[in-house]
């Protein structure tokens, strides 16, 4: 039996940015994976995922909070990574898009991030921001763990180096606006079973919602673009995304 699972695997569930949390979460029909970026975020994500039957949640510090996250917080995040529904580290990367921005300590939270992810067998969901070559030289130290590349916006040749390294590619909103040819590239080249639908919600919106508050029930328009440029079906999409974003995250869901 076919599964058609919908699964948006990366979306912001924090109830300060939407006017009702719950009829977002409500109008999505499949699974949601709700990513923390800083304490109080990753605080919040376990309230959702304990809330939420269909949701679980990824948890760690954004490189945006480089200067100001504890050793507390790594702590705590490394306490909550066999919660039940905590299946991975993330939303953890590089950021090198401000002029000010401390690469070397990126670098080195980014990496001690990814050692708790090995040790707890946590696959991480990687941000990189202008930082695409160095993501890639951390990322292939450690060729045991697995890795998303969220909202991925590089060329389809970085594309080819990164599936070496055990890499699935987030494709979100962006993948529908109009200014998207190398993104769309990526899609036609590679193989389905590379890629994941995201959100990024609240951010991010597909055409015809750009800059309106993005949800994951607009999960089904991004597989719905990604058919188009692949010649197959949406039911394709959804069914083959659903199963790679089950086996990446180690989901506790029968194929």
């Amino acid at each position: 039996m076919v599964i058609i699972m919908l699964i948006d695997t990366h979306c912001h569930l924090e109830e300060a940015l939407y006017e009702d949390i719950h009829e977002v979460i409500n109008r999505m029909p499949g699974l949601m994976i709700t990513a923390g970026t800083n304490r109080e975020t990753n605080q919040e994500v376990l309230v959702r995922v304990k809330e939420n039957d269909n949701v679980y949640g990824v948890i760690g510090i954004h490189p945006e909070f480089v200067d100001s996250y504890q050793e507390e917080d790594l702590k705590w995040i490394e306490e909550h990574l066999q919660d039940e529904k905590i299946v991975g580290i993330g939303e953890i990367g590089l950021d090198y898009h401000y002029d000010d921005t401390k690469k070397e300590e990126q670098k080195r939270l980014f990496e001690r991030q990814i050692v708790l992810a090995q040790e707890y067998h946590k696959t991480v969901v990687v941000h990189s921001r202008d930082a695409i070559l160095d993501t890639y030289e951390i990322m292939k130290k450690y060729p045991n763990v697995k890795f998303i590349l969220h909202c991925y916006s590089s060329t389809i040749e970085m594309a080819e180096r990164f599936l070496e390294l055990n890499v699935l590619f987030g494709v979100g909103g962006v993948i529908t606006f109009k200014n998207s040819a190398k993104l769309k590239e990526v899609v036609e080249k590679l193989d389905l079973e590379y890629i994941l639908l995201e959100t990024d919600s609240p951010y991010l919106s597909p055409e015809p919602y750009r800059g309106k508050v993005n949800e994951p029930a607009n999960t089904a328009i991004i597989a719905s673009k990604i058919a188009e440029i692949k010649g197959i079906t949406k039911e394709e999409v959804i069914v083959k995304t659903g199963e790679n974003a089950i086996r990446q995250f180690d989901l506790n869901i029968a194929l």
